[in-house]
C-alpha cells in the first residue's frame, strides 16, 4: 500500500506552521516558573523591546482595551516589574517603563525558555533533523527581512 503524499501547499504549510508555532510559545512559556500571566508577560516582553511606552500603545500593540492593559500594567507595577509616571507633554498619558527588576523577570524568562529548548533539542532530536531545523531557520528568517 502506497503511503500518501503530504500536503505542501503554501496555503496548508501555513496553517500548519501557525499551529506549531503557536505550540512552540506555549511550551516555552511553560517552561518558566512564573507566576505571571501570559497577558502580564507579553506586556513586559513588549516594554523589553521598546523601551518605554504609554498604557495606550501597550493596549493597541497587544490589542486590548486600554482598561484591560491598565490593570495589567498595575498588577506589573505591584510586582515592582514597571513605573508608571506621568507624561511630561500631556498630563493624560502615562508613561509605562521596566524597573531593573523588571529587565532581570524578563531576562530570567528567556533564559529558562532557551534552557529548555536546548535540552529538549539536545535530547530529542537527531543530528540530520538539526540540519534541517538549522535550515528551516534560515528560510523563516529570509521571510521575515
Amino acid at each position: 500500500m502506497a503511503s500518501a503524499k503530504p500536503d505542501v501547499t503554501p496555503q496548508q504549510i501555513a496553517v500548519d506552521l501557525r499551529a506549531v508555532l503557536a505550540r512552540l510559545l506555549r511550551k516555552l512559556r511553560e517552561a518558566t516558573t512564573d507566576a505571571i500571566t501570559p497577558s502580564q508577560a507579553s506586556a513586559l516582553s513588549r516594554l523589553s523591546k521598546g523601551g518605554v511606552s504609554t498604557v495606550s500603545a501597550l493596549a493597541h500593540a497587544e490589542r486590548v482595551r486600554p482598561q484591560s492593559m491598565a490593570a495589567i500594567v498595575e498588577a506589573l507595577e505591584a510586582l515592582g516589574y514597571v513605573t508608571r509616571s506621568q507624561d511630561p507633554t500631556d498630563g493624560r498619558r502615562q508613561i509605562v517603563e521596566l524597573t531593573d527588576e523588571g529587565w532581570a523577570h524578563v531576562a530570567g524568562q528567556k533564559e529558562a525558555g532557551l534552557a529548555w529548548l536546548d535540552e529538549t533539542l539536545a535530547t530529542q532530536v537527531s543530528e540530520a533533523e538539526l540540519i534541517t531545523l538549522a535550515a528551516a531557520t534560515a528560510v523563516l528568517e529570509r521571510i521575515l527581512d
